[in-house]
């Protein structure tokens, strides 16, 4: 009898037990988070989490922008100067593991579980392009054991070469996941769900990547090239297949845009206002602004690096702001343009990897760049016939360097992969900047891999070099 009470007592105890652990759930729940993730909620996301970092203040405007000196700084001047720490570089690092890389492996999931390979494809494309950010901006990163906290809390860093091999990998994966026949999908503010265009986009990206690597690995570069050039209709061709986010109206607007409505810090650079100048290019009228108060040039760039008082005695009225275009609210982010796309065939022929005329492709990826900006191809042929912009045969990093880092203008991440690998042009360093007559190489890691994934840091730079901003990438040769 006693057996038989006691029996009945803990099953009570039991059942009361399970009855707070249920409340206990309920209560630490979100009510406002789904239960369920939706791959189209999941999709857009990721796509303006990553597009907002990419042309965000932090890595963009206030580092690599100043970098590549298609912008520069007219009052609090330090970052033009270099004066950074362990943890100014620390959003792309935090957004695109953290956010961006995460969602976009549960997106992958889920196109599983939906047998949905479209959404797998699109998920694994822009999870390239993440990492491939991460690695051009920083070096080795962690790459096979990231995005997976529950195996990997302190993951691994690959070499800069193997996270190039496995992303080139992945991308070849994504080719073969993407199918126009396929399931639809949603939440694709990129593409609008047009299939053919992301295989475009993800073919674009083999072909980047394989010109990082050509002055390490050309025979690997030259297969890459050339499976690339066997699916020419999966070229870009045309303004509609340029990977973009186009923003709205406040709040989500474009950052550039953001940025302006509270702040007056920024005005375009010198060294490009001066070049464009000096090839008549009708981009500078788009690129930048007059200037407010009346001068005899009317565009007038800021030098990179000058002291906050050297600066601020050019005046604000008396020098360029970047151009209304790039400040609409609606001014569309620039992941991959078609000029891009044709720079890098171009870039290929003159290699030797392909047959192609190298001359006509350069001249096609400047017409490209001029239809993106509404300029007409009369503008493009009449700026083709000058002698300073003609192709030069003998020295195709200099004629493709120099045009590529024009068309790049505002993607500063882009351009600053480009001008370290390309050596053109040729920039001055900032005029106070503290890094011995030096222009920064990479991103430094940010401080809490330290303190949280010391070992994995430390072997890290053993393999690459210290950890400052002048230690130049496996990529980056010359």
């Amino acid at each position: 009898m006693r057996n038989t009470k006691n029996i009945l007592i803990y099953s009570l105890l039991a059942l009361s037990i399970a009855g707070c652990s249920k409340k206990l759930d309920e209560t630490n729940k979100n009510p406002n988070a789904t239960e369920n993730a939706q791959p189209d909620y999941l999709l857009t996301a990721a796509i303006k989490t990553s597009v907002d970092a990419y042309w965000g203040t932090t890595n963009n405007m206030n580092s690599s922008l100043l970098f590549i000196q298609h912008w520069a700084k007219i009052q609090y001047t330090e970052e033009d100067r270099y004066v950074f720490s362990n943890s100014s570089f620390a959003s792309l690092w935090s957004t695109l593991y953290s956010t961006t890389i995460n969602n976009l492996n549960v997106l992958s999931k889920l196109g599983l579980q939906q047998d949905n390979k479209n959404y797998q494809g699109v998920a694994l494309t822009l999870r390239s392009w993440a990492f491939l950010l991460l690695t051009d901006a920083y070096g080795d990163i962690p790459y096979s054991q990231a995005g997976n906290i529950k195996a990997y809390v302190t993951p691994v860093y690959d070499r800069q070469q193997d996270v190039y091999i496995g992303l080139l990998a992945d991308l070849a994966t994504a080719q073969s996941l993407l199918d126009p026949a396929g399931k639809t999908i949603a939440g694709d503010v990129i593409y609008s769900g047009d299939i053919t265009r992301w295989k475009k986009f993800a073919n674009a990206l083999r072909l980047r990547i394989a010109l990082r690597i050509a002055d390490r690995d050309a025979d690997k570069a030259r297969i890459v090239v050339n499976e690339v050039k066997s699916q020419p209709d999966l070229f870009f061709s045309g303004t509609g297949d340029i990977a973009k986010l186009t923003y709205l109206s406040s709040p989500n607007q474009n950052p550039v845009n953001a940025l302006f409505e509270t702040r007056d810090d920024y005005r375009v650079s010198k060294s490009i206002i001066d070049k464009l100048f000096d090839l008549n290019d009708p981009r500078l009228a788009i690129y930048a602004n007059k200037t407010q108060t009346t001068t005899p040039q009317e565009y007038i760039g800021v030098p990179n690096g000058l002291t906050n008082s050297d600066a601020s005695n050019l005046g604000f009225a008396k020098t360029s702001k970047p151009g209304a275009y790039f400040q609409a609210a609606q001014a569309p982010a620039v992941i991959f343009s078609e000029a891009e796309f044709l720079f890098d065939l171009a870039e290929a022929a003159a290699r030797g990897y392909t047959a192609d005329g190298a001359a006509d492709l350069y001249a096609q990826a400047i017409m490209a760049s001029f239809k993106q900006y509404g300029l007409t191809n009369e503008a493009a042929t009449a700026y083709l016939a000058q002698p300073k912009v003609a192709y030069d045969a003998t020295d195709f990093r200099k004629s493709i360097g120099e045009q590529k880092w024009i068309a790049l203008f505002g993607q500063g991440l882009e351009a600053f992969a480009e001008w370290r690998r390309l050596d053109n042009p040729v920039l001055p360093a900032a005029v106070a900047g503290v890094l011995n007559g030096d222009i920064p190489k990479r991103f430094i890691y940010p401080g809490t891999e330290q303190s949280l994934n010391g070992d994995n840091y430390k072997a890290a730079v053993a393999n690459q070099g210290a950890d400052l901003l002048t230690t130049k990438l496996w990529f980056d040769v010359k």
